[in-house]
């Protein structure tokens, strides 16, 4: 049994921290599996055994509320003008726990099978090819508007059925309402988080009633007509479940996407020869996952008295599992700081792990595999213009904005 975790300084708003967190996640892991992360009074667990473990184990999770209070937490109350928004929460598939997630996760992979995203795939291929033709003929700009961000929100609409010309407002709505989960967020971040949960949940409730009347060949038809022993989705947790879907299913893609794009351009040639050549089981995109992934940082409460690595964890603690530190670990991916398509990203963590795995992920590895083949079967010569500089948003590990030219 180990003694506390070591103390440990970093400001998740230093730009030396966010454009590069793997050297500092490596002093992190020698300091031991775990580490208290003073800015945010956490301890935070580094190693990929001991991410995957609490990934998995019941022990931990995001819903406290069938024996814990928020005061046992250390959470303060809801203040009103954020209740809005933590109501909205309360109906996330990723915010429950057993029975309520096995109930909620059921229905919607009745809705969410295998052979909706297949039937996606040559839109996605047909979308590709149309937004590198849109690209300036001459001179530099910016992928991610033009091709990363795109693409997955213009398919996550498709899959629901919701308007393609609609998606600007989405993603206005979407990166608004994740901004909550930012560190030292303001009074302003949070207010615009409100509005945009109001707002999107009022165009997601016009649009449900239209497809109770109208049902369609798109995910809220299915999602309305889902049933599982008797059960269906409520109002609240249709309307809940199709605006995680939107968020999620874009937010964390677009730098998928983005980022690995980034990773291979700057590799050079060889890289994207090798990209091409190990296409088959996504091995090549979940190693860029593995290597370069759009999220950091999960938290799970503790909700029993356990030990977790070694340190002993109190019912009602708050755990930090830093999965891009997990998914750099020597002990379990040889030489982490290479990209290695041969060996490819198998069992990483990226996309989290047990009951709360990214329901997504089928369709973030296609959409990620189909656009970076386009883009670089059609751009063999595309080239990064400037060094790209990440977003001040630690949680998730995106671009500002990726210049190139053809």
């Amino acid at each position: 049994m180990h003694s506390l975790p070591a103390q440990f300084s970093v400001d998740p708003s230093d730009p030396e921290f966010f454009n590069n967190p793997y050297p500092t996640y490596a002093r992190m892991r020698a300091s031991g599996p775990a580490i208290f992360w003073e800015e945010y009074n956490l301890t935070c667990f580094t190693t990929f055994d001991a991410v995957n473990l609490a990934l998995r184990d019941r022990k931990f999770g995001r819903d406290f509320s069938p024996s814990l209070t928020r005061k046992d937490v250390g959470l303060p109350d809801i203040e009103p003008h954020v209740k809005p928004f933590y109501d909205f929460e309360s109906h996330s598939l990723l915010e429950l726990e057993p029975p309520a997630h096995t109930r909620l996760r059921k229905l919607i992979n009745r809705a969410f099978l295998s052979r909706q995203i297949e039937k996606l795939k040559p839109g996605i291929e047909v979308l590709a090819h149309q937004l590198v033709d849109q690209f300036p003929s001459t001179g530099s700009f910016d992928l991610l508007p033009t091709f990363a961000e795109k693409i997955p929100v213009i398919i996550i609409s498709r899959l629901l059925g919701v308007p393609e010309d609609m998606s600007d407002q989405l993603l206005d709505w979407s990166h608004k309402m994740v901004a909550m989960y930012q560190f030292n967020r303001s009074r302003k971040i949070e207010d615009e988080a409100v509005k945009a949960t109001d707002d999107f949940s009022q165009f997601m409730q016009g649009y449900i009633e239209q497809r109770r009347n109208q049902p369609g060949d798109d995910l809220i038809s299915s999602l309305i007509a889902a049933r599982e022993d008797g059960e269906h989705l409520s109002q609240e947790e249709l309307i809940t479940t199709c605006i995680l879907l939107l968020n999620a299913g874009h937010e964390a893609t677009v730098h998928g996407i983005g980022n690995g794009v980034k990773t291979v351009l700057s590799a050079g040639p060889d890289c994207q020869q090798e990209f091409k050549t190990h296409a088959e089981k996504y091995r090549n995109v979940d190693e860029l996952l593995r290597f370069d992934p759009p999220l950091h940082m999960f938290t799970r409460f503790v909700l029993e008295d356990t030990e977790l690595a070694g340190y002993k964890l109190k019912k009602g603690q708050t755990i930090g599992l830093l999965l891009g530190a997990a998914n750099h670990d020597d002990a379990k991916y040889k030489n982490p700081e290479l990209i290695d398509f041969e060996r490819g990203g198998t069992g990483h963590v990226g996309f989290g792990a047990g009951i709360h795995f990214c329901i997504g992920a089928p369709l973030a590895r296609l959409e990620m595999q189909i656009a970076m083949n386009v883009l670089f079967e059609r751009l063999p010569d595309l080239k990064l213009v400037e060094k790209p500089i990440y977003a001040d948003r630690f949680h998730f590990h995106g671009l500002q904005n990726l210049m190139v030219t053809k």
